[in-house]
């Protein structure tokens, strides 16, 4: 019988392990709720605004720029007077939707009782 040996990678620094990538993209206090909106429906700017009490306009519009920077949301911006910018979830940023839910529903059985 030939025994085989398993070897796990130790990762030497934190940027290293695969995940941090990931929440580099997603991380933080409002990107994942952003992402769980744009989930159900197509948002406006003020509609999401008032969606996340607490967020400051500025921290809005810069995560939702790095979003659309990173692919996983989609602006659209209509001339129109006055402008008006609807905000959905991209192909990639669907590909997101079994992971939000798998964490929401973590977090209702292990955080949220």
């Amino acid at each position: 019988m030939i025994k085989t040996e398993t070897i796990e990678k130790k990762y030497d620094e934190a940027a290293d392990c695969p995940i941090s990538a990931s929440i580099d993209v997603i991380g933080g206090k409002w990107k994942p709720i952003i992402i769980w909106l744009l989930m159900n429906e197509t948002q406006r700017f003020g509609e999401l605004h008032r969606s996340i009490p607490g967020v400051a306009l500025k921290v809005l519009s810069r995560h939702l720029k790095e979003l659309e920077a990173d692919g996983i949301i989609i602006r659209k911006a209509y001339p129109e007077v006055p402008p008006r910018v609807e905000y959905s979830l991209s192909d990639k940023g669907r590909s997101l939707d079994a992971i939000m839910k798998q964490l929401a529903q973590w977090s209702r059985d292990n955080i949220v009782k």
